[in-house]
């Protein structure tokens, strides 16, 4: 992943920012940089939202995973939303309080990432 707005830190190694609303979604030219640098298995939604369905041999790993990827939400204090089936977890990333994409949406899609 590559250094985003001119600083040496990667996506990954960042910290979610709470937002108390009262500012913009990313606009599309803003969106670009940072969803360049997550796996390409991200899609971007109507410069929504952010959505990623992994998949695994069965339901335990799958919940290994969901696990894993809850307790970076809570160490960010940001959290996704998050559906699991056997073998799948999907999750949908948005700043809630602006209903729209914010660069902690991006940080926490490529804390997940690292988790492959």
């Amino acid at each position: 992943m590559k250094a985003i707005n001119g600083d040496n830190m990667n996506l990954h190694e960042k910290k979610c920012k709470a937002c108390e609303g009262g500012v913009p979604p990313l606009s599309h030219d803003e969106i670009e940089p940072l969803y360049s640098s997550l796996n390409p298995e991200w899609e971007v939604i109507d410069a929504h939202h952010l959505r990623r369905v992994w998949t695994f041999d069965d339901f335990a790993t799958a919940l290994v995973f969901l696990n894993s990827a809850a307790q970076i939400c809570e160490e960010e204090f940001h959290h996704a939303d998050f559906e699991i089936g056997w073998g799948k977890v999907t999750a949908v990333i948005f700043t809630h309080k602006i209903d729209g994409l914010t660069e902690s949406d991006f940080i926490l899609a490529a804390k997940f990432d690292t988790l492959e």
